[in-house]
């Protein structure tokens, strides 16, 4: 087993390296083999691999605290300030929809999977397993701090909220690596979908034009200004998260219910709107020339491969019961994500960054907009952070369901 961070990382990067050398290969095999595998879901699924074979030491490993903390926050600054916001702030509302639908989708799926599967197997349904469902809620709609805040609520065994962490884990891994595979069928979906692309597709052409036509070599200079920028505005984010969380904790400790005595989520919140700002100056967006986007979506690859290597494939084993529940709330999420998107005609798009932006939340949200485009990443963000806000909200009312569906049975 490697416990060496350093090696870690160093096998992490050959894997990204491997992966992005022979997606772009000219080999008929590997362009026959990435036609039907998309590369990203490879830095994902391979880095997974690792820690399944117990290679590494993926449960001590600081690399994805790191990748979190300092290179997420980073690549939202570089992506925002390199995003046409106008043309995102005109994507329409279906984006929204989508995301509500999202949201609707995990609060109805958890209590409708307990009723479905008590007809299954009553046990795996059977005494306090609801309460444990409430963190998984809180995760699916929010994140960690609300997650945290339904085991509070509802009063959740400690042994029960590690089987459901475990849970929460995979069934939202397994369901990104869906979403991944869908984006590598973008076409082919929204045609099925019968989905009104125009807005999106003038989104990746201004940009695209815009690339063209300020291309430049770059220089060493423009890299240290991109990760000035970059890790400057991160520094500024965590000074404020720092001291703001603290001071809601010890002043208004009832507002850790809407997360916010999260430091996470305040990063998150501050370093977006820093990036926000920043866009609104010239100064900032020319960095774009320089590449910006693309370092800003080399840290989210890195992200990318420390979620991955956290995965155990095998921990479905353990309680395989309660992975049932998990993904048959998931295929009623997904169900009811592809039905409103079809009645709307909305995009694969709007329909997989809705998704993820509840599922996966910031962490991975910008990851799905971007396997579409760099330029839809901010997307991915604000809806990501919109699932904070409400996931408490949404939990709560969740969870008084999946009471009565488990008393019902």
């Amino acid at each position: 087993m490697i416990t060496n961070d350093a090696v870690t990382m160093g096998l992490l990067a050959v894997i990204l390296g491997v992966v992005f050398i022979t997606e772009k290969s000219d080999h008929p095999a590997l362009k026959k083999f990435y036609s039907v595998v998309p590369g990203l879901l490879l830095c994902y699924f391979l880095p997974s691999l690792l820690n399944t074979a117990g290679l590494i030491d993926a449960a001590n490993s600081n690399l994805y605290f790191v990748a979190s903390r300092y290179l997420l926050p980073s690549a939202l600054v570089l992506l925002i300030i390199s995003a046409d916001l106008k043309k995102i702030c005109g994507l329409g509302s279906k984006a929204i929809i989508m995301f509500l639908t999202g949201t609707l989708g995990i609060m109805i799926g958890g209590p409708a999977a307990i009723i479905i599967i008590d007809f299954i197997s009553p046990e795996l349904v059977a005494g306090d397993v609801w309460r444990g469902l409430t963190t998984v809620a809180g995760s699916w709609i929010g994140g960690g701090a609300n997650q945290a805040a339904m085991k509070e609520v509802f009063n959740v065994d400690g042994t029960l909220f590690s089987a459901m962490i475990t849970v929460d884990v995979i069934c939202a891994n397994i369901w990104m690596a869906i979403l991944l595979i869908m984006a590598g069928r973008q076409k082919k979906m929204d045609a099925w979908l019968k989905a009104d692309t125009t807005s999106i597709d003038e989104l990746k052409h201004t940009v695209a034009a815009y690339e063209k036509e300020n291309a430049r070599p770059i220089t060493t200079t423009d890299i240290v200004k991109i990760v000035a920028v970059a890790f400057g505005l991160t520094g500024v984010a965590h000074f404020f998260s720092d001291k703001i969380a603290p001071w809601i904790e010890l002043n208004a400790p009832y507002l850790e219910k809407y997360s916010l005595t999260s430091g996470f989520f305040w990063l998150i919140v501050i370093s977006t709107t820093l990036g926000l700002i920043a866009s609104m100056f010239k100064s900032s967006r020319s960095l774009e020339h320089a590449g910006a986007s693309k370092i800003g979506s080399a840290f989210i690859y890195i992200l990318v491969a420390t979620i991955g290597m956290q995965m155990d494939v095998t921990a479905i084993l353990d309680n395989p019961g309660y992975f049932l529940i998990g993904i048959t709330w998931l295929t009623i999420h997904a169900l009811l994500m592809i039905g409103v998107a079809k009645l709307i005609r909305a995009p694969l798009f709007f329909m997989a960054v809705g998704s993820q932006a509840n599922v996966g939340g910031a962490a991975s949200a910008p990851v799905v907009a971007a396997a579409f485009h760099p330029a839809l990443a901010p997307v991915g963000i604000l809806l990501a952070v919109l699932g904070y806000a409400l996931g408490t909200y949404g939990a709560y009312i969740s969870g008084l369901l999946m009471q009565a569906a488990a008393a019902f049975g």
